[in-house]
């Protein structure tokens, strides 16, 4: 595969899976949203019975939650559904339905794939990650920060909670007009749907509920957005060498995954796909994946790997790599030795 490709050059060999399909879309969501909110309401109902039924059924409902999740992210890309209008309102629902203000998640995720793998315009839309001299230049207080962000307790504990609960609540008056009117919207919208709930059943049944699924939901996609972008081999490049293609299709992992999982996941495992061009809904990943050579030569995940990258946490520019915080200590000693 060549190195330093062209950006035209590759849209154009993807261009004939960017279609959406009407019939596609409408099957994504009976498969996603529907479930999601049937479950949701057997958790209501189970409750009556027994509160280990309703907690059982987190387990298939948070997937559905995931898998209605890739459906807001199509949305936000444009590529969901044939009509502009119909990915606009089907994004603002089912928003409310991850907790996400539409607009405001939509120009983020948008500066990640503008930016990802570069080096110089890190921080919007990705995970904070430091360079070996970012994180050895910074006092004690700082680096145990970044150390306990990055720690799996902090990552995919708190970090799903954060990432659906509290961050998507905040604004700035830094953010555009459009975000902070998304972000206001959904909170009262949100609030408004809670409070109903509440009433009609009570804020305990609503917590029951609520929190166990998208706790379950958000760890899962928390780790999916890691392992996607987090890898020992990952591209980073800074601004003047970073390339658009290359960042797509050596800075996003294929992450292959039992069917199962593939399907609850709705098909972002294909990252690299996803990243080479982002309007290609979710139903046409593997399609394109399986019929375009451009793909062949991808970093690939399993399970294992996946679980392994965890260890990565600091980028060293020199080799390219994701180091683990063994090989930085290694690398601050031979620093210190040569000083």
């Amino acid at each position: 595969m060549p190195t330093n490709a062209d950006r035209l050059y590759w849209r154009e060999a993807v261009a004939r899976h960017e279609q959406p399909s009407l019939r596609y879309g409408l099957l994504d969501l009976a498969t996603s949203v529907v479930p999601y909110m049937a479950l949701s309401a057997a958790m209501y109902l189970s409750l009556e019975t027994s509160v280990w039924i309703s907690l059982a059924l987190a387990v298939p409902a948070a997937g559905f939650l995931l898998r209605t999740f890739i459906v807001f992210h199509d949305c936000a890309h444009g590529s969901f559904m044939p009509s502009r209008r119909a990915n606009l309102w089907l994004g603002r629902f089912t928003g409310l339905l991850v907790f996400q203000p539409f607009a405001n998640w939509r120009h983020n995720h948008a500066v990640h794939h503008g930016s990802s793998g570069d080096l110089d315009r890190r921080g919007t839309g990705d995970i904070a990650t430091l360079t070996v001299e970012e994180y050895l230049s910074r006092p004690l207080k700082s680096r145990l920060g970044y150390r306990l962000f990055r720690s799996p307790l902090v990552m995919f504990g708190i970090g799903p909670i954060w990432s659906l609960m509290i961050g998507p609540r905040l604004w700035s008056n830094k953010m555009r007009p459009r975000q902070r009117r998304s972000v206001i919207v959904t909170n009262f919208a949100l609030a408004v749907a809670i409070a109903a709930i509440a009433w009609l059943v009570g804020l305990q049944a609503w917590l029951l509920v609520q929190i166990p699924t998208a706790v379950l939901a958000g760890t899962l996609g928390v780790f999916m957005f890691y392992v996607q972008h987090q890898f020992e081999d990952v591209y980073w490049e800074s601004s003047d060498q970073w390339s658009y293609a290359d960042a797509a299709l050596q800075g996003s992992s294929y992450l292959k995954l039992p069917k199962l999982l593939q399907f609850f996941t709705g098909n972002i495992g294909l990252h690299h796909v996803h990243h080479l061009s982002a309007k290609i809904p979710n139903y046409n990943l593997q399609r394109a994946h399986d019929e375009d050579p451009i793909f062949a030569d991808v970093p690939v995940l399993g399970v294992g790997d996946g679980l392994r990258a965890i260890r990565l946490k600091v980028i060293d520019r020199q080799s390219g790599r994701l180091l683990t915080w063994r090989e930085v200590k290694a690398v601050a000693w031979a620093q210190t030795n040569r000083g």
